[in-house]
Protein backbone atom coordinates (compact mmCIF):
# COMPACT_ATOMS: atom_id res chain seq x y z
CA UNK A 1 0.00 0.00 0.00
CA UNK A 2 1.34 3.46 -1.04
CA UNK A 3 -0.03 6.69 0.62
CA UNK A 4 -0.82 8.60 4.12
CA UNK A 5 -2.43 7.59 6.44
CA UNK A 6 -2.72 8.15 10.10
CA UNK A 7 -4.83 6.55 13.30
CA UNK A 8 -5.61 8.81 16.45
CA UNK A 9 -5.82 7.34 19.88
CA UNK A 10 -6.77 9.23 22.95
CA UNK A 11 -4.92 8.03 25.64
CA UNK A 12 -6.79 9.92 28.30
CA UNK A 13 -10.00 7.95 28.12
CA UNK A 14 -8.16 4.76 26.43
CA UNK A 15 -10.20 5.01 23.05
CA UNK A 16 -10.16 5.98 19.35
CA UNK A 17 -10.41 9.67 19.21
CA UNK A 18 -13.71 9.61 17.26
CA UNK A 19 -14.49 12.59 15.20
CA UNK A 20 -11.29 14.83 15.77
CA UNK A 21 -10.97 17.11 12.39
CA UNK A 22 -7.77 17.03 10.65
CA UNK A 23 -6.24 19.51 7.91
CA UNK A 24 -3.59 18.02 5.00
CA UNK A 25 -1.64 20.77 4.21
CA UNK A 26 1.27 20.71 1.25
CA UNK A 27 4.15 23.28 1.94
CA UNK A 28 6.02 25.11 -0.79
CA UNK A 29 8.07 27.45 0.79
CA UNK A 30 6.21 29.46 3.42
CA UNK A 31 3.25 28.82 1.78
CA UNK A 32 0.95 26.47 3.24
CA UNK A 33 -2.01 25.05 0.75
CA UNK A 34 -4.56 23.48 1.87
CA UNK A 35 -5.32 19.73 0.63
CA UNK A 36 -8.03 18.17 2.79
CA UNK A 37 -10.36 18.31 5.35
CA UNK A 38 -10.98 14.96 6.98
CA UNK A 39 -12.67 13.57 10.55
CA UNK A 40 -11.96 11.10 12.18
CA UNK A 41 -14.11 7.39 12.43
CA UNK A 42 -15.33 5.19 15.44
CA UNK A 43 -11.65 3.72 15.04
CA UNK A 44 -9.91 6.84 15.00
CA UNK A 45 -9.24 6.26 11.42
CA UNK A 46 -10.24 8.71 8.26
CA UNK A 47 -13.04 6.62 6.25
CA UNK A 48 -11.30 4.94 2.69
CA UNK A 49 -8.07 4.55 4.78
CA UNK A 50 -5.54 6.75 2.90
CA UNK A 51 -5.66 11.10 3.71
CA UNK A 52 -3.57 11.04 0.30
CA UNK A 53 -3.17 8.12 -2.51
CA UNK A 54 -2.66 8.04 -6.13
CA UNK A 55 -1.69 10.55 -8.21
CA UNK A 56 -1.94 13.46 -5.54
CA UNK A 57 0.62 11.40 -3.55
CA UNK A 58 3.86 13.39 -4.25
CA UNK A 59 7.33 13.89 -2.63
CA UNK A 60 7.44 16.85 -0.50
CA UNK A 61 6.64 18.48 2.92
CA UNK A 62 3.31 18.35 4.05
CA UNK A 63 1.19 19.30 7.48
CA UNK A 64 -1.51 17.46 9.12
CA UNK A 65 -2.86 19.71 11.47
CA UNK A 66 -5.08 17.87 14.00
CA UNK A 67 -7.71 19.72 16.13
CA UNK A 68 -7.25 18.69 19.55
CA UNK A 69 -8.95 21.29 21.49
CA UNK A 70 -12.23 20.66 20.04
CA UNK A 71 -11.94 17.34 19.88
CA UNK A 72 -11.37 17.30 23.64
CA UNK A 73 -13.93 19.86 24.52
CA UNK A 74 -16.48 17.71 22.69
CA UNK A 75 -15.72 14.58 24.51
CA UNK A 76 -16.62 16.10 27.67
CA UNK A 77 -13.22 17.33 28.97
CA UNK A 78 -12.77 20.25 30.85
CA UNK A 79 -10.18 22.44 29.46
CA UNK A 80 -8.24 25.42 30.71
CA UNK A 81 -8.42 28.78 28.92
CA UNK A 82 -6.63 28.57 26.62
CA UNK A 83 -6.32 25.10 26.20
CA UNK A 84 -2.53 23.95 26.96
CA UNK A 85 -2.85 21.55 23.46
CA UNK A 86 -5.46 23.15 21.09
CA UNK A 87 -3.74 22.37 17.87
CA UNK A 88 -1.42 20.05 16.91
CA UNK A 89 0.73 20.63 14.05
CA UNK A 90 2.77 17.95 12.76
CA UNK A 91 5.42 18.43 9.12
CA UNK A 92 7.07 16.06 7.72
CA UNK A 93 8.18 15.04 4.80
CA UNK A 94 7.34 12.26 1.59
CA UNK A 95 10.36 11.01 0.09
CA UNK A 96 9.44 7.92 -1.44
CA UNK A 97 6.56 8.03 -3.69
CA UNK A 98 5.98 4.28 -3.82
CA UNK A 99 6.03 4.12 0.12
CA UNK A 100 3.38 4.02 2.99
CA UNK A 101 3.54 7.11 5.31
CA UNK A 102 1.58 6.04 8.66
CA UNK A 103 1.80 9.25 11.12
CA UNK A 104 -0.38 8.03 13.72
CA UNK A 105 -1.29 10.94 16.73
CA UNK A 106 -1.74 9.78 20.45
CA UNK A 107 -3.38 12.46 22.15
CA UNK A 108 -4.52 13.77 25.47
CA UNK A 109 -5.02 17.35 27.17
CA UNK A 110 -1.71 17.90 28.32
CA UNK A 111 0.83 15.71 25.64
CA UNK A 112 0.92 14.30 22.63
CA UNK A 113 3.40 11.70 20.51
CA UNK A 114 3.74 10.72 16.95
CA UNK A 115 5.88 8.51 14.28
CA UNK A 116 6.54 7.37 11.77
CA UNK A 117 4.40 3.77 11.75
CA UNK A 118 3.88 0.84 9.72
Amino acid sequence: MTGLTTHVLDTASGKPAEGLRIELFRIEGDVRHIIKTVITNSDGRVDGGAILAGKSFKSGTYELMFHAGDYLRGSGVALPHPAFLDLVPIRFGIADEAAHYHVPLLISPYGYSTYRGS
